[in-house]
């Protein structure tokens, strides 16, 4: 009997530098993704993620393509080689572009560019200092309590719920040091600035989502083939519109990535593949639910033994 699967994809953060290299070596049909966004893109892209110039992969207008590029290359693999379909894509932030891409919803060419271009949205968005601090082993009041007492009337919102217990809070750098300071007392087992310029999915990110807007009225969206679980509702929507309005919101508003992992398994998923060139997202849903069958897919070894399963 076919396991019922859902696959994710992940987000800014997951990518390094020399990713895939392995897998591309097994499987070489996946090169021409590459090179097709290359094109796009107007720069060598598997050439940046293999060598990282001035440091580039780690730069958010770069990052993203990168990553969704190779999720994207990954997912026409398992197709290629009669992988079980999903029940439901889901994906982390960037991420989300993926699974879409995946669900045939957005064109691949489409999504390269249109990532490239959030990415510089969101790093032109807030020109003060911004942060994002990972906040692990306080539960969500705590969080929020935190939040309340460190503002001090600059921004700071949860950004990310991870996992239970993880917590990604972002804002200006006053009110993140300050967040962290104020977790360690109460507790917290880890409390740590990300090494990151860009403050993403809070209020400081409205500028970047009205550039998106534009932008999104301009790409052609179809009806997802397979249903998408939003960031910022954690619903799946058919209609284009609603899909562009989920993705605007999602500029500013929490990953709800606990959620959309309860969400997948009380809805018939056993097992969860991550879809992408490492195992962030995976090593996050093990802490959400510990019995639930997981895999990523960024590794020939893994892959292949996926297919058997």
């Amino acid at each position: 009997m076919t396991k019922k699967i859902a696959l994710v994809f992940p987000g800014q953060g997951s990518q390094s530098v020399g990713m895939l290299a392995e897998f591309v070596k097994e499987f070489p049909e996946t090169s021409a993704t590459f090179s097709a966004a290359s094109d796009i893109l107007h720069y060598d892209l598997w050439n940046l993620i293999q060598t990282n110039p001035e440091d580039k992969l780690n730069q958010t207008e770069y990052a993203q393509p990168a990553l969704l590029t190779a999720s994207v290359a990954i997912w026409r693999v398992w197709l290629e080689h009669n992988g079980t379909k999903p029940l439901f894509l889901a994906g982390h932030s960037l991420g989300e572009y993926s699974a879409l891409v995946c669900a045939d919803a957005l064109t691949f060419s489409d999504a390269v560019s249109l990532v490239a271009d959030r990415g510089r949205y969101m790093q032109q968005a807030f020109t003060g200092q911004g942060a994002m601090v990972a906040i692990v082993g306080l539960d969500n009041e705590q969080i929020n309590g935190i939040c309340d007492k460190a503002r001090e009337g600059e921004v700071l919102v949860p950004a990310n719920y991870n996992s239970i217990g993880q917590t990604v809070l972002s804002g200006e750098l006053n009110a993140a040091n300050r967040a962290a300071v104020l977790a360690k007392a109460a507790g917290a087992k880890i409390a740590k600035l990300l090494p990151v310029s860009v403050p993403s999915h809070c209020p400081l990110m409205q500028p970047a989502a009205k550039l998106l807007a534009d932008r999104l009225q301009k790409i052609i969206i179809k009806p997802p083939q397979i249903p998408v679980i939003h960031n910022a509702d954690v619903c799946a929507y058919a209609e284009p519109e609603k899909i562009r309005d989920a993705l605007v919101r999602q500029l500013y508003s929490p990953v709800r990535w606990v959620e959309t992992v309860q969400f997948l398994l009380k809805n018939g998923v056993e097992s969860i593949l991550e879809c992408g060139p490492g195992k962030v997202l995976t090593g996050l849903n093990r802490r959400i639910d510990a019995a639930v069958n997981l895999e990523y897919l960024g590794v020939p070894t893994n892959f292949n033994l996926a297919l058997l399963k």
